[in-house]
């Protein structure tokens, strides 16, 4: 029976010095030993499926050599090392090579360098003819696929070619016919004399009438163009989409409108009269009701410019939307800020607007009197994030796929949705630790409970406690009554993590039950 196979060792010492040489991976790896008692450092040197190992980098002929076709190759854990060695191993990276075939043994490798490691597992993992078999028959498709190709641009320049020819033949009979019209018609004038001016007169006026009808044949055929076109899908689609642009125009214009309202003829104002002697309001209480509705106006005058001056040369010019995002987003971010910090009660007692006596003179009449809010003057600021988002909608569903704008509307639209849910997250988490701090302080004794802010409100509402019995059953007998309905009212609350059960005093205080 068979127990080995020889081969070429002049030929594999030729492969083994190509492999030293133009190796894809070469460097030293420990390899274990065959008992698998002892690691043995060897130089590796890995060319195409075959791996050569040496003694040393200067050995000139292998001491081994693998095959690797249809092996896998991965990363092994460190074994255990004993304690005396624990330092030195745990600096080592393991892997191995298993191969497809019967009494062959897993060939285990280490080095020091996990980097290394990464790249020699990488390496012998591609080592495979097969994978090169199936690379080159996907570019051999190509190639025949570039060669038909090839082959019909030639056919194609070929006919062109002989379209030129016959239009340069065709150019010289024509000119060939045209010269011997000039020499007929210059034979016709010598023969007619001193009689030729009525031809002449006649022949201009033939020439005036064909140039009228060939001008009025080309205005007709444009008009027949832009005619068609103007009826077509894709005039209609830019129809709206400009429409969508001029009216997110109007509506940032009327926008930048109710703020200017807004800090002209309520903020700047009651920033007077909380200077003057006898304030009606603090400076405070101003602060905490507009907060930064000045910087927002001018956010908005400068993203409205911008935009007014981008479509002042429509349709010539590309809608900078990437240009004006930027801004949008500082803008709405600073937005975010002024809606998470308005305090609910600054704001509900100036929804009812009276003007108070010796107020400024914007509210004594005239025509700046205004019988307005202050803060419907201008909407909430939260709000215009779902507008802008809407008109980019719009818009891209009146763009082209193939238009110059398309990524452009596309990223800004993403951004500006990523901002949404963030500001939705925000302004809810803080609507909740107010209404938490609102219970709270309707609470004589106050309740700890509520300073907590993981927990979220549900809902609140007055119930009847009834009383039990010593058996633990309920009472029915004066359920109905009236008193016992005053006195077993309780005003509840009900949160995510907790119930607090009040008991509701003479002043409208709230206490908590025992």
């Amino acid at each position: 029976m068979q127990k080995g196979m020889r081969l070429n060792d002049g030929h594999v010492a030729h492969l083994g010095l190509l492999a030293k040489k133009d190796g894809a991976r070469r460097g030293y790896l420990s390899k274990r030993s065959a008992d698998n008692t002892k690691w043995h450092t060897k130089w590796f040197a890995l060319l195409q499926n075959m791996l050569f190992y040496f003694e040393t980098d200067s050995s000139s002929r292998p001491s081994g050599l693998y095959l690797l076709e249809g092996c896998v190759c991965d990363r092994a854990p460190s074994p255990k090392p004993p304690l005396s060695a624990k330092d030195s191993l745990e600096k080592q990276h393991y892997f191995t090579v298993n191969f497809n075939h019967e009494n062959q043994k897993t060939l285990e490798l280490r080095t020091e360098d996990a980097k290394d490691c990464d790249e020699w597992v990488a390496a012998i993992a591609h080592a495979s003819y097969r994978n090169l078999a199936t690379e080159h028959e996907a570019l051999m498709q190509k190639y025949l696929h570039l060669l038909q190709i090839v082959e019909t641009e030639k056919t194609v320049a070929k006919q062109l070619r002989q379209q030129i020819e016959d239009g340069e033949i065709e150019i010289e009979r024509l000119k060939a016919e045209i010269a011997s019209l000039l020499k007929d018609h210059e034979r016709i004038q010598a023969s007619q004399g001193s009689a030729p001016s009525d031809d002449d007169s006649d022949i201009k006026k033939i020439k005036k009438v064909q140039s009228f009808l060939r001008g009025w044949l080309c205005r007709r055929k444009w008009k027949t163009i832009i005619q068609d076109y103007i009826r077509s899908p894709h005039a209609d689609s830019m129809r709206k989409r400009n429409q969508v642009v001029f009216s997110m125009l109007e509506a940032e214009a009327e926008y930048v409108q109710q703020l200017h309202i807004l800090v002209n003829n309520f903020l700047r104002p009651l920033r007077m009269a909380a200077s003057s002697k006898k304030p009606p309001i603090t400076h405070d209480d101003v602060s905490s009701i507009f907060l930064n509705s000045e910087t927002i106006m001018f956010l908005h005058q400068i993203f409205y410019q911008g935009l007014k001056a981008r479509i002042s040369s429509w349709p010539t010019l590309v809608l900078g939307e990437c240009c004006c995002l930027l801004l949008l987003l500082l803008l709405l971010l600073l937005l975010l800020q002024l809606q998470r910090h308005l305090p609910a009660s600054s704001t509900a007692h100036c929804t009812p607007w009276c003007p108070w006596p010796g107020c400024p003179q914007p509210w004594q009449g005239g025509p700046l009197l205004l019988p307005v809010s202050p803060l419907t003057c201008a909407p909430s600021p939260v709000l215009q994030i779902p507008r802008y988002i809407l008109t980019l909608h719009e818009l891209l569903a009146h763009t082209p796929h193939e238009h110059v704008e398309r990524n452009s509307l596309d990223y800004a639209k993403s951004k500006l949705e990523e901002l949404s849910r963030i500001m939705h997250d925000e302004v809810s988490e803080t609507e909740n630790i107010r209404k938490n701090l609102a219970i709270e302080r309707m609470i004589i004794e106050g309740c700890e409970i509520l300073l907590d802010t993981s927990q979220t409100f549900v809902r609140q509402g007055s119930l009847i406690q009834v009383p039990m019995s010593e058996k633990g059953k309920i009472t029915r007998g004066r359920l109905g009554s009236l008193s016992l309905r005053k006195e077993g009212e309780r005003q509840c609350f009900l949160f995510s993590k907790h119930l607090i059960i009040c008991t509701r005093g003479s002043g409208g205080k709230l206490h908590l039950t025992k």
